[in-house]
């Protein structure tokens, strides 16, 4: 068998065009497809890189303001706490301090209720003593009740004794101001004038005396001046009786009702 040379020669030069054209055609336009295709994935693996990075520096960015901000709510917090325990301690302390003065002024309320109601019933007491006392007079000796209570008030002027009566003078005698003589009932003139001789026997005839009427006595009679006071009255023996009733209330034991007919300062 003769091998035809020129067929073999023509298969060898279109197997070379063959590989040329699928080279230049075929296999570049890939290998460039593939070299465009692996230069994008590179870039694009490169920008996300960068974005992965920048992603990373924000979320560390992120985290540090989230720990700045976490801070800046707790300190605000707290110090919210802090005032408010202040302010409720405030107001806990003023509601304490409203409390006691509401209670000082119920007590002073309470208190100043209970002397009015002990002055009036002393007051009223007192009244009634004087009346019954007035009427047992008048029944018993033919006497009033001011000439009784004058002449018993004579009589402890009489009675003075001499450290009681040397103050008495004293006391009287030390300024320019008139001698004021209170009752409870008003006097006459002649009951004025014994109590002027009485007292002008101790001060000397040239003292002043000013009569005045005053009822809260209750059945008395009062000399005083500026500093010092000479009294007899039944609201003085009212006064002991209603001091030894609260005594008795307290549990104190009392030895009765004192006898206030001596000089007073």
């Amino acid at each position: 068998m003769q091998i035809n040379w020129f067929t073999v020669i023509a298969q060898i030069l279109n197997f070379l065009v063959l590989v040329w054209l699928m080279k230049r055609y075929l296999y570049k336009p890939i290998l460039d497809a593939i070299d465009q295709r692996e230069k994008k994935i590179k870039e694009e693996l490169a920008d996300a890189k960068t974005k992965k990075a920048e992603a990373k520096s924000e979320q560390e960015e992120f985290n540090k303001k989230n720990e700045v901000f976490d801070q800046q709510k707790k300190e605000m917090m707290d110090k919210a706490v802090a005032e408010t325990n202040d302010q409720r301690q405030k107001l806990l302390e003023g509601a304490k301090n409203d409390a006691a003065v509401l209670q000082a002024k119920l007590e002073k309320t309470s208190n100043e209720a209970q002397e009015d109601l002990n002055h009036k019933i002393a007051q009223k007491t007192g009244e009634e003593v004087f009346a019954i006392t007035r009427k047992a007079l008048a029944d018993l000796a033919g006497l009033s009740f001011e000439e009784q209570s004058v002449g018993t008030f004579i009589k402890r002027l009489n009675a003075l004794k001499d450290t009681e009566k040397e103050q008495f003078i004293k006391a009287f005698k030390s300024g320019t101001n008139p001698v004021f003589v209170r009752t409870a009932f008003k006097l006459a003139d002649k009951q004025q004038t014994e109590i002027k001789n009485a007292a002008g026997k101790i001060l000397g005839d040239k003292t002043q005396f000013e009569f005045k009427m005053a009822p809260e006595i209750i059945g008395g009679i009062e000399i005083s001046t500026k500093g010092y006071k000479l009294a007899w009255s039944i609201s003085e023996y009212v006064n002991s009786f209603e001091k030894s009733i609260a005594e008795t209330k307290k549990g104190k034991p009392t030895a009765g009702p004192a006898k206030k007919h001596h000089a007073v300062k």
